[in-house]
């Protein structure tokens, strides 16, 4: 599914209209972005998580010359998917 069907999908499901449901996407997915960026998490109960964990910086090979080399620390974002998403999928 890409954004232009999850945007139809909310429209239908919601009873909203597409420019409307395409508002509302766009928001959700900025206050998730500034939530993230802040270093917070954002908990949907029985949908999951959403965090920013911490990658150390590691050692790493260059695949064409055999070269060693370092991988920076970075953030990242994480998803974790709560219970009743789970047992969905099962």
């Amino acid at each position: 599914m890409n954004k232009t069907e999850l945007i139809e999908a909310i429209a239908a499901g919601a009873g909203l209209s597409k420019a409307d449901a395409k508002k509302a996407l766009d928001a959700t997915v900025a206050a998730v972005k500034d939530t993230l960026v802040k270093g917070d998490k954002i908990q949907l109960v029985g949908f999951g998580t959403f965090s920013v964990a911490e990658r150390p910086a590691r050692e790493g090979r260059n695949p064409s010359t055999g070269a060693t080399i370092t991988i920076p620390a970075k953030k990242v974002a994480k998803f974790k998917a709560g219970a009743e998403l789970a047992d969905a999928l099962n």
